[in-house]
């Protein structure tokens, strides 16, 4: 787990054509999608409907004397964006605390330096991924205030 400064410093100091060039290393870094989980995401349960690239996203809580977020995603390689958006928010906040996600930057593609250079498409389906961790991390851990947010 690294936290979104330290993700977002090498973004912020590249130009602005590199920044895709680095969002897309993250590509290969999603880890694969535990098996127990492949079910839900062949009937398109866990959707971001809101991407429109397929993107299942699964974030679970666990107790284990403290609540430790679980970030369990799947992204098809032929969404190379998505996908790699979706291993930074893996990245950023597997192994953290709803505590960590809830005080999370809401501009997050803004740190990243990425809002200006992706469509209006690609930037909506990306802030709705972020939004839907956000929201079901919070959901889960019973903070309703945050999750309606």
């Amino acid at each position: 787990m690294r936290s979104i400064e330290d993700i977002a410093a090498p973004f912020q100091m590249m130009e602005p054509d590199m920044r895709l060039e680095l969002l897309l290393e993250y590509t290969d870094k999603l880890p694969p999608l535990p098996e127990r989980y492949a079910e839900m995401r062949d009937a398109g349960m866990a959707m971001v409907h809101e991407c429109q690239s397929p993107v299942f996203l699964m974030p679970e809580i666990e107790q284990n004397g403290a609540q430790t977020v679980r970030v369990h995603a799947d992204v098809p390689e032929s969404a190379p964006t998505a996908r790699a958006f979706t291993a930074i928010l893996h990245e950023a906040f597997d192994g953290a605390t709803p505590a960590d996600v809830r005080a999370a930057p809401d501009d997050l593609l803004d740190r990243l330096g990425l809002s200006g250079l992706l469509g209006m498409q690609r930037t909506q389906g990306l802030a709705a991924i972020y939004r839907r961790l956000r929201g079901e991390v919070a959901r889960k851990a019973g903070d309703e205030t945050a999750a309606q947010a």
